[in-house]
């Protein structure tokens, strides 16, 4: 869809009476048009546009030990304050390091504006040892990608990026900054902008509303899935109406990027992740209408098991897309159905489940979760084969935000969490991470705690890529043998988490039982700052 932009007012033409290098004029460029955080890990190249970040005021600066950390944290950063954050890599490689992060943040629709320094542009032709094709690396994972080769230029392009990376959804914008453009001198220097507006949403489309709403009124025998923005604020409202005029079942895909859950909202419980469920629950559904969510399909292909998980013969209507404002489609369809004037059903009370004394399993952590999720917090989800059933054990939780993986690149939650936190001041933050795909991006904990974010990490330790042994035998590949089974292994040597936490400066504690996994997150959620639990599985 061509980018089309609400009105907004035309910038002003207040042009800096002082001079001003390609560095700066991107700097404030970039706040001028409401960017105000960088997560930034810079090199030789970036030296300028730091100069600048340090000298203009208005850009909170977040340093990420590896870039994966920094691009994961601008996704989450993201999900929370809906609008995009500046990440700052250092050439070829330091974006490399950082494209999981930027998969995973394309899936969820996240906006960002990555700088990416290179080298000067007399320097390339030397083939200096960092020397790469930037552009290149940055495509697969960016839906706009510029090299601005001159400084006077710097003002349009950056205005341009973070333009691209306020679409509807969210795109990846990476503006790629050569040395001599950061440190040359603008002619013409701008300092004051109008702020831009995102992209129109995408229109109903009129044949697809009343092809849902014809779906919706054969009651149960019809799903309306939701994904994206639908299972948030009203548009989750809408839902729970449509579910009450009609009989429709209303349920989330598996990931979603944030979805508002807990007492006093409408449920959505999240399709399963596994296939064999999934192809239990939805064989009994006719249709299926997508707001927001693709069609259901199987994370992998495994032998003799489908790969599209509806039922054969089931109608999908996708009335709406992720360019489509998923509220506004909500009420179309409400309204369509005759579902204004009523209530949904809502989670009514808050359970305080007991948690009992015994040993550590996933249904006791959800019972903890259910217990001490502080109300509107933030649970950043990355527990694997631990958390799978968390969905229904917190759904009456205290009200809270729900963040999973969207791309399915792991290493995730740590980065996610730091995003968050930074977006969402007094929100405690609770990342749910696995000790395998903890390892990935171990330097959040530092960044969690120079920048004293709220955020308890909970790291679910099996000593084992548990998943994996599971997938091996779901794909067919018989039993691990010896060496098969030690690349499935995280022993010899085991993973310390409290004294990796404790070497970057965060309290951390170990518990291996219910009890004192209970006590130990209760103190945790109580306090202020960074902490870790360390919570092992038998």
């Amino acid at each position: 869809m061509t980018t089309q932009l609400e009105p907004t007012a035309i910038a002003e033409d207040v042009l800096s009476s002082q001079t001003m290098n390609g560095a700066e004029q991107l700097v404030h460029t970039l706040i001028g048009n409401g960017v105000d955080v960088c997560f930034a890990n810079p090199g030789t190249s970036e030296m300028h546009f730091v100069a600048a970040l340090d000298s203009i005021p208005g850009m909170r600066c977040v340093l990420g030990l590896f870039e994966g950390v920094v691009t994961g944290a601008a996704d989450g950063y993201y999900r929370m304050a809906g609008k995009s954050a500046a990440t700052l890599l250092h050439l070829g490689p330091g974006l490399a390091n950082g494209l999981a992060g930027l998969h995973n943040a394309k899936k969820a629709g996240s906006g960002i504006v990555n700088i990416v320094g290179d080298h000067a542009t007399g320097h390339l032709k030397l083939d200096a040892p960092l020397t790469s094709d930037i552009a290149g690396l940055a495509t697969p994972m960016s839906h706009w990608v510029r090299s601005t080769q001159n400084a006077n230029d710097m003002e349009r392009d950056g205005t341009e990026a973070v333009a691209a990376a306020n679409g509807r959804p969210g795109k990846i914008a990476t503006l790629i900054l050569p040395a001599d453009t950061a440190w040359s001198q603008v002619a013409t220097p701008r300092t004051s902008f109008s702020t831009l507006t995102r992209e129109l949403a995408e229109p109903i489309d009129a044949a697809k509303l009343e092809a849902a709403a014809r779906a919706a009124r054969h009651g149960e025998s019809t799903l309306l899935l939701l994904g994206a923005g639908a299972v948030r604020g009203d548009a989750l409202d809408w839902a729970g109406r449509i579910a009450a005029a009609t009989g429709c079942a209303v349920m989330s895909e598996f990931y979603i990027a944030r979805a508002e859950r807990g007492a006093g909202r409408v449920s959505a419980p999240r399709l399963p992740y596994a296939v064999d469920p999934s192809l239990a629950l939805l064989k009994r559904y006719d249709r299926i209408i997508l707001v927001g969510a693709r069609p259901p399909v199987a994370f992998f292909a495994y032998p003799g098991k489908p790969g599209v998980l509806s039922a054969p013969g089931c109608e999908l209507i996708e009335l709406a897309g992720t360019g489509h404002d998923h509220e506004q489609v909500l009420r179309a369809l409400c309204e369509e159905v005759g579902g204004l004037k009523l209530l949904p059903a809502r989670v009514v009370n808050r359970q305080v489940p007991e948690v009992g004394e015994g040993a550590i399993d996933g249904p006791g952590i959800g019972r903890v979760l259910a217990r001490l999720i502080p109300e509107n917090g933030i649970v950043v989800d990355e527990s694997l084969t631990t958390g799978r059933g968390f969905d229904g054990l917190t759904a009456s939780a205290a009200p809270h935000d729900w963040l999973t993986g969207m791309g399915g690149a792991i290493g995730f939650a740590l980065p996610v969490a730091v995003g968050a936190a930074i977006a969402s001041p007094g929100r405690r933050v609770l990342a749910l991470e696995g000790d395998g795909s903890g390892m990935y991006s171990l330097q959040s904990l530092w960044t969690m705690v120079r920048e004293s974010l709220d955020v308890t990490v909970l790291v679910f330790a099996n000593r084992a890529y548990r998943i994996l042994r599971g997938e091996f035998e779901n794909v067919g590949a018989g039993a691990p043998g010896p060496r098969a089974a030690d690349m499935l292994s995280l022993e010899r040597p085991e993973l310390d988490w409290v004294a990796l936490a404790s070497g970057m400066g965060m309290p951390a504690a170990r518990v291996d039982t219910l009890s004192a996994l209970n006590a130990q997150l209760a103190r945790a959620v109580a306090d202020s700052g960074p902490s870790l639990i360390e919570v092992i599985l038998p």
